[in-house]
């Protein structure tokens, strides 16, 4: 089995896209989660590039990894300044790591045009950079910037800038598609090249300005690379990385390649949820292997086969990387949908079965008025438990009341919710300020409930939808809201319908709440 090391740049490579932003904390406990899953090396920062990162690099020294090593990242030394004289090159030093990444020019354009110096100088600084820090006992990755692209104009220097940083003591030469420009086949040809004559490992970091990041870094593996660079949900400058949630189960479940240990894959759909939510990125639904909607199926042939057997539709058993499938209910699925949910609750069920034919009729009534199952799976759970005489509420629901505040020059003012609900023979009430009726009562609801259920501290709301059904009939239309929720381990949506947007709102609200707990209670038991 070939062993292909990964390098996650998610902290540094990552950070540098649109609306990423981590605390020192938020770092930590990422650098936590990818080493859990086994991740070969995490690229944590610049130390030199700001305060933030310093105090990072100072703090996770107290961490024990247990797979992963810390890899401090920055850039050859300014021209015309000695490598022990240079800022950035002591405060990689400082850092503390046993590896350093280093990034030089291999592009004569980028040299000439954007650090504005000699092709030999930078050649000299690439060469006493990776010399000064191999000296210092550290193990060094030199990434060649804009190597394709160099590699292309001129050939000759591109792989100047690599056998520098290889005679100089450069443990691995990544080749760096940073303007993400170059098509996979193109790319892996040079690789293969590259990888014959370099005599040391060769990496690939890809950018994925032409949706082409995965593919090339798969097609550079199969090349000779052995060590891949992109973050962890792809995100990153522009367009993002290559998302190695995607090409570790790749590498590993399609060409036979270790990448982490086995025993971890099933972990990799919790992991990408997991920093997602760290970093309050919205997961997208269709994400290869970890979306929700990866293996999600609708059309009444594609469910019908996958029921028989999961290798009609299925590339893989969703299992292998921790999700799950998913049949969506809707006009084109019909029974044989609903009854592989049924089953999964209840597997002596039939689809002649009463509870089939009542779960059956309940879906399209509801419908009828409004709801849509298709993308609310967690509504159509609680239902069918319902169906089936298997669910035992939570909770009931005494009353409640919202107090709404009108908007005063330009000061938003606050709603306020008041809930009362029982639990059992006891009662709790309580009141919440949010941003809007929804919020307010949201913050209520889970306030009055986690005196009985201190595991709805856990779960938040992180998408709200509202549609009118029939603009025809204005304000007495009926109004269906998705809620999409998570507690940091799942992420589950419900549906309300109703002519008041309030009620509508309360309905899909419940639903998650209840949600939440049944699937806490079958953990339990």
């Amino acid at each position: 089995m070939k062993r292909i090391e990964i390098l996650d740049s998610t902290l540094r490579d990552g950070v540098q896209g649109e609306g990423i932003y981590y605390s020192v904390e938020d770092k930590l406990n990422i650098v936590k989660a990818l080493d859990e899953i086994g991740v070969d090396y995490i690229e944590a920062g610049n130390p030199g590039s700001n305060p933030k990162d310093m105090e990072f690099f100072e703090r996770v020294k107290a961490l024990r990894l247990k797979y992963a090593r810390l890899v401090a990242f920055g850039p050859t030394r300014r021209a015309g300044v000695a490598a022990e004289d240079d800022p950035g090159c002591r405060a990689l030093v400082l850092a503390g790591t046993e590896v350093v990444s280093i990034f030089g020019k291999s592009w004569d354009f980028q040299v000439q045009e954007v650090l504005r110096t000699t092709l030999e100088e930078n050649l000299s600084m690439i060469r006493d950079t990776v010399e000064y820090f191999v000296s210092h006992g550290k193990t060094v990755f030199f990434d060649a910037e804009h190597f394709f692209d160099g590699f292309r104009e001129n050939p000759d220097y591109a792989l100047a800038s690599l056998r520098a940083a290889k005679e100089a003591g450069a443990s691995v030469l990544v080749l760096c598609d940073t303007n993400g420009g170059t098509f996979p086949d193109d790319a892996a040809k040079i690789v293969a090249g590259v990888a014959e004559k370099a005599g040391v490992p060769v990496g690939i970091h890809a950018h994925d300005d032409m949706g082409c990041a995965c593919a090339l870094s798969l097609q550079a593996v199969k090349a000779g690379a052995v060590q891949v660079q992109g973050t962890f949900l792809g995100f990153g400058e522009r367009c993002g990385n290559a998302n190695l949630s995607s090409v570790i189960p790749s590498l590993q479940l399609k060409l036979g390649c270790r990448c982490i240990p086995a025993e971890k894959l099933p972990q990799l759909t919790h992991t990408a949820r997991y920093i997602a939510e760290v970093t309050n990125y919205v997961l997208p639904k269709g994400l290869p292997y970890v979306g929700k909607s990866a293996f999600a199926h609708k059309g009444g042939m594609h469910v019908d086969g996958v029921m028989k057997n999961p290798r009609s539709f299925e590339h893989i058993s969703p299992e292998l990387v921790g999700n799950r499938r998913g049949v969506l209910l809707s006009e084109v699925s019909g029974r044989t949908a609903l009854l592989g949910r049924i089953q999964a609750i209840d597997p002596s069920q039939t689809k002649e079965s009463p509870a089939t034919r009542r779960a059956l009729q309940a879906v399209k009534e509801l419908e009828h008025k409004g709801y849509q199952f298709e993308s609310a799976g967690a509504s159509m759970e609680i239902l069918l438990h319902k169906q089936l005489g298997l669910f035992t509420p939570f909770f009931e629901l005494e009353h409640f009341k919202i107090i709404g505040e009108q908007f005063a020059a330009g000061e938003e003012r606050p709603a306020t919710a008041m809930v009362k609900v029982r639990v059992g023979q006891k009662e709790e009430i309580t009141a919440a300020e949010g941003a809007g009726p929804v919020n307010a009562l949201d913050r209520a609801l889970r306030k009055a409930l986690e005196v009985f259920y201190p595991a709805l501290a856990q779960m938040r709301l992180i998408d709200y939808k509202v549609r009118v059904m029939e603009p025809k009939d204005a304000t007495a239309a009926i109004v269906r809201v998705l809620i999409e929720s998570t507690d940091g381990r799942q992420v589950w949506t419900t549906v309300g319908a109703s002519q008041d947007i309030i009620q509508a709102s309360w309905l899909a609200l419940v639903d998650s709440i209840e949600y939440k707990l049944l699937q806490d209670s079958r953990r339990a038991r």
